[in-house]
């Protein structure tokens, strides 16, 4: 079983930034694709990035180019920079991890609150 712990969750004003860490209790880590859900009230649960193990990186267009996500293979943690928010980036940020022959996470994290309001 892998632990997936997300941190860096919180209140930010519109146009502010965030980091949102996942921290990784395995080495899983290492051989995962790594990505971040979101889920807002009301709707459906959605998939905002993903990153591979050798770094290739997807994003949905709502978040091109205001969010980074990148991974530290040493500290099994992967991150997800957030720039420019928006009130619609409101949602709680779930953590994955995806082994090589798996279509769908196979670990989950608790999730952290991200608000965007001024």
């Amino acid at each position: 079983q892998v632990q997936l712990v997300e941190s860096g969750g919180g209140l930010v004003r519109p146009g502010g930034s965030l980091r949102l860490s996942c921290a990784a209790s395995s080495i899983f880590f290492r051989v995962a694709n790594m990505a971040w859900y979101r889920q807002a009230p009301g709707k459906e649960r959605e998939l905002v990035a993903e990153i591979s193990v050798g770094g290739s990186t997807t994003y949905i267009d709502s978040v091109k180019g205001r969010f980074t996500l990148s991974r530290d293979n040493a500290k099994n943690t992967a991150y997800l920079q957030m720039y420019n928010v928006k009130p619609e980036d409101t949602a709680v940020y779930y953590c994955t991890a995806r082994g090589p022959l798996s279509r769908r996470p196979d670990f989950w994290g608790q999730g952290t609150q991200v608000t965007v309001s001024s």
